[in-house]
């Protein structure tokens, strides 16, 4: 079942990608989309073996399939598929290790890709190379597969890198746009940046602990606490300097503070693309990682305070830049990576079920959100600036309740205390409460962070609500007359995806963050559980479990007044506050100042380099001088070869003469 999962989307991949052509575009299609409804309807299978019931759930045991030990964690189930690297006592094997947090992941990453796969049926149905697309996306979900389903670090890196490549090809799937190929290049730039701190991470935890195995590499975590390890310039604690590197990875792809620039860019694909990146594949591979390896993290807290105060930081920076952005898609992506950044929050303070929570809520609403402002996109003939809409929402009536519904679960609507919420109302005031709970400096930062990042989330997705679809018409009047509602193979994944984002919290609050011996018999270890932070979040003040209700509350009033009640307050307050508003709409001038500091200095070396070392240097002076002057000496040598026997008679004579000379001026043979 668990090759089936996995390899299912490869097959489709494969199928689509060599054969396509032949086969045509509806076979590709229905093949990769089938293949990956498949996968999802298994992954639900083995999602409730591991979390409700069933052998593999049995707290106490380690399913073994194959040749594999038993995993230091229960309720592990591994399925090796070959062996892999041999290299002196390096024995490594391509094994699936399956367990709660696994099926989690499984459940995210098939079912949302299904949905995609049959949205984009629909939304690529004129695109003439829709067969490549299609091919495309079922690679990306096969990497993401490979990377959840990793039980050791090379092979982790594997689905890591194939990740980061599908999406290369996804975000400049529309090659013949240059800004699609500088959106690519950027993402896949950037992201070599936090995965050269990743494989350093890599090999740096195989020289300390000794293990590239999950299993082994966590039962040598206590034996290397003491340990340190030289970097740069000074010896540091090993563990340390470990898990930073591997969360520099993290940061790279899971957009954090920093390393986020290629987030916003990677619109330039087309929709379903940004869909699955960034509710289901690329953009959680960080938020798994740090999970996954928790074991490891909590040996090391230092880093654990570094991860929590970048994951706050990327939560209110990405949520002020999302207040002023007009691209529909930006400013769903922007609230993706506020979003994350509540995820690594948790994860810094111990709280890891909350963190996995909420990426297993937010990958339903954040879908729903991306796919139904695709179907906007397709109802405005293309257009994805949210100033040339308006008044649409009784021509597009499903979309624009699919995308209330959306916006409802991604800005928290709930009462606090109570069973009613949408999806991200328990997957996000747990964090909340679970921030507080840390105390101290760091706890109140991270807090604060937070709810004012809910406060302006609450604003700005009620600010694209108003502006879609509130109001008087400002598209063109023939926009306007061909506005219509999306084919039913674009809106059935979009119905899906709404219950998740309605019940998925309410229904699964109690595994993931309610009571902890349910939290410890549903996850059985596959992730580190600290009683101690959920239990402290349980008993929080009740201002702090209020709190990001009445921030939600406070920006869906002031989005109201500022859009519906007085729209011509925005244009006013930008006026007023002109250097603020330039400031967030240039997203804190980070893509200038990266062009400051790397690109252009990078770019001067390499004019450099080129004009006076590669051209002056070695062609000019090296190649082309040295091959002149080689020219000139032997058009000068070739002269004397004349053809005359007296020519050659009198140079031998000449040679005689010289020879006779050195031989008597020496003491010669004669003496």
């Amino acid at each position: 079942m668990i090759q089936a999962i996995v390899f299912f989307p490869l097959i489709g991949a494969l199928i689509a990608g060599l054969f396509g052509s032949r086969i045509g575009h509806r076979a590709s299609e229905y093949l990769t989309s089938g293949l990956l409804v498949a996968a999802a309807l298994l992954s639900w299978v083995v999602f409730f073996q591991f979390g409700f019931g069933g052998d593999a759930a049995q707290p106490a045991q380690a399913a073994t399939e194959g040749h594999g030990e038993a995993s230091v964690f229960a309720n592990v189930m591994k399925v090796e598929l070959f062996r892999w690297i041999v290299v002196g006592e390096l024995d490594l094997r391509w094994v699936l290790r399956v367990d709660t947090l696994t099926a989690i992941m499984l459940v995210v990453v098939t079912s949302v890709s299904s949905l995609v796969h049959i949205y984009s049926i629909g939304y690529m149905a004129q695109d003439p190379s829709r067969s490549r697309f299609f091919a495309y996306l079922s690679l990306f979900t096969f990497a993401m597969l490979m990377l959840v389903t990793a039980d050791n670090f090379l092979q982790m890196f594997f689905g890591w890198e194939g990740v980061g490549l599908a999406s290369y090809l996804l975000i400049g799937f529309w090659y013949k746009k240059p800004s699609a190929n500088a959106a690519a290049m950027k993402a896949f730039i950037v992201n070599r940046v936090g995965d050269f701190g990743f494989a350093l991470g890599i090999f740096a935890a195989f020289v300390v602990l000794g293990h590239l195995d999950f299993d082994s590499a966590f039962g040598a975590v206590d034996a290397a606490k003491e340990t340190s390890i030289q970097f740069l310039w000074a010896e540091w604690d090993a563990l340390t300097i470990i898990t930073l590197l591997l969360f520099m990875g993290a940061m790279g792809k899971s957009a954090q503070f920093l390393l986020h620039t290629w987030l916003p860019d990677a619109m330039e694909g087309p929709t379903p693309v940004s869909a699955l990146i960034h509710a289901a594949t690329m953009v959680t591979a960080g938020v798994f990682m740090v999970a996954r390896l928790s074991p490891m993290f909590e040996a090391a807290p230092v880093t654990m305070t570094v991860v929590l105060y970048v994951g706050a930081i990327t939560a209110f920076f990405a949520a002020t830049i999302g207040l002023v952005q007009n691209d529909i898609k930006r400013v769903i992506a922007y609230s993706t990576m506020s979003q994350l950044g509540y995820m690594f929050v948790a994860l810094g303070a111990s709280a890891y079920t909350a963190g996995i929570f909420h990426l297993f809520t937010h990958a339903f609403f954040k879908a729903l959100l991306f796919l139904g402002a695709g179907a906007v996109i397709h109802a405005m003939h293309h257009e994805q600036d949210m100033r040339k809409m308006g008044g649409i929402a009784k021509t597009i009536p499903k979309t624009y309740w699919m995308m209330i519904i959306g916006t409802l679960a991604l800005t928290g609507v709930g009462i606090p205390g109570t069973s009613f919420g949408f999806a991200g109302f328990f997957s996000k005031d747990s964090i909340i409460e679970a921030a507080y709970a840390v105390g101290g400096t760091n706890g109140q930062f991270a807090f604060w962070s937070l709810v004012v990042a809910a406060l302006f989330t609450s604003f700005y997705s009620w600010r694209l609500i108003h502006l879609t679809f509130h109001g008087k018409p400002r598209a063109s009047q023939e926009t306007m007359s061909h506005a219509h509602e999306a084919p039913n193979v674009m809106m059935v994944p979009l119905y899906f995806l709404a219950v998740g984002a309605v019940l998925s919290g309410v229904a699964f609050y109690a595994v993931f963050f309610g009571d902890v011996n349910l939290i410890d018999q549903f996850f059985a270890g596959s992730v580190v559980v600290d009683h101690g932070i959920i239990e402290d979040a349980h008993y929080v003040p009740t201002w702090v479990k209020w709190s990001a209700t009445i921030a939600m509350l406070l920006g869906f009033v002031i989005a109201w007044y500022m859009y519906i009640r007085r729209p011509d307050a925005p244009e006013r307050l930008a006026t007023q506050h002109a250097y603020l508003y330039r400031f967030l709409l240039n997203k804190w001038y980070f893509d200038e100042l990266y062009d400051r500091i790397f690109v252009k200095p990078a770019l001067w070396i390499g004019s450099r380099l080129w004009r006076d070392v590669d051209d002056r240097l070695i062609d000019q002076t090296i190649v082309e001088g040295l091959g002149n002057r080689v020219k000139d000496i032997t058009a000068r040598v070739v002269k004397l070869q004349s053809g005359f026997l007296y020519h050659y008679a009198f140079a031998m004579l000449i040679g005689i003469a010289a020879l006779l000379t050195w031989a008597i001026a020496a003491g010669g043979v004669f003496g």
